[in-house]
């Protein structure tokens, strides 16, 4: 999902003005002893994958293309047929270099009556260019992990939830939010020759990634939303997916984390939600934190080494040949368990 977002930031300070922190401070952490497992539907892989294949087929969702016009609307188009209540929230967005980007952020909601709400968070646009790609640096991606694999989730997520009877129905209404516009950023590590025109915004503790979810903070859709907790889903569907406790998800929600990771121990997923901090990582949930909504991020990270985001990080290599139909499994599972818990 994002490139060299990365600032040079220890973990007490969080706020990043690139996209990632590059600085990871790891440590290790164990698992605790485990309590019973909430009911819950088993999440379907296989279709999941089939929504990641479909949203890839369309071609790279970058904004202002015929692509992204089709796919925003093909996603709406299948919350709609599930029954949730859906909104569009269109807005325009001035990119790094200058390019005024017509974008939506995407608003599904499940139960929308219910008091108590919990909250899914991805994004639906792919990167321009894939500039960490040695051979073809300026070609888009298709972005099959890096943000169609999020979607991939939350869809199949909505489909199963919708299915069941009033008996199995969970305790809190869910809201699928997606993000537009996120991955459109100035990387100084591989755009060093091009002008970043949103310096000055970063400097006021923006970013030139993360658009969208910058315009939702302040502008909620819906108004006043307090939801219990959010979770962001990005880079959730790659092959060997490995997914580190991020800094400022143990800053903002740690009882949130504690609660996915240990959930995810308890299913059998430990090989994928690794018991291992890392440092802080500028992405969509930097904003939902600042509009008041507790939010942790799962997103995919090397849990060793210098280097932050596995080698399809940006790279035409995030295409459908890097999806893995059982990490989808482990992710979606575990959110799934994680929202009947409540």
């Amino acid at each position: 999902m994002k490139l060299t977002r990365f600032a040079s930031v220890a973990l007490a300070a969080l706020l990043l003005t690139g996209c990632f922190d590059n600085k990871k401070p790891n440590t290790e952490t164990s698992a605790p002893e485990q309590a019973k497992l909430p009911a819950a539907p088993s999440f379907n892989s296989d279709s999941a994958y089939a929504y990641v294949a479909k949203q890839v087929a369309f071609g790279p969702r970058v904004p202002n293309s015929v692509a992204h016009v089709k796919t925003g609307d093909w996603v709406i188009g299948k919350f709609k047929s599930y029954g949730l209540s859906v909104r569009e929230q269109p807005f325009e967005a001035v990119a790094f270099d200058g390019k005024m980007l017509k974008s939506r952020n995407i608003i599904a909601q499940f139960q929308p009556q219910a008091a108590r709400r919990v909250t899914i968070f991805t994004h639906w646009d792919t990167r321009p260019f894939a500039d960490k790609d040695k051979q073809n640096k300026n070609a888009p991606l298709d972005g099959a992990s890096d943000g169609a694999s999020g979607v991939g989730i939350a869809l199949e997520m909505a489909r199963l939830l919708a299915a069941q009877p009033d008996s199995l129905t969970p305790a809190v209404g869910v809201d699928f939010i997606l993000f537009d516009s996120e991955d459109y950023g100035y990387d100084s590590s591989t755009q060093g020759e091009l002008k970043n025109q949103l310096a000055n915004l970063e400097a006021q503790g923006g970013s030139s990634w993360c658009l969208g979810s910058q315009y939702w903070a302040k502008n909620m859709v819906p108004a006043n939303y307090k939801p219990e907790f959010g979770i962001l889903l990005d880079m959730v569907g790659a092959k060997n997916g490995k997914f580190s406790r991020e800094g400022q998800s143990l800053e903002k929600a740690r009882d949130v984390v504690d609660k996915v990771w240990n959930l995810a121990s308890q299913l059998g997923y430990s090989d994928y939600f690794l018991f291992k901090d890392m440092g802080g990582i500028t992405d969509d949930h930097v904003f939902t934190n600042q509009a008041g909504v507790r939010t942790i991020d799962i997103i995919d990270t090397m849990p060793f080494g210098d280097e932050t985001f596995p080698a399809y990080h940006h790279t035409t290599q995030d295409n459908l040949a890097n999806i893995d139909k059982r990490t989808l499994k482990a992710v979606g599972q575990t959110v799934l368990q994680t929202i009947y818990g409540e």
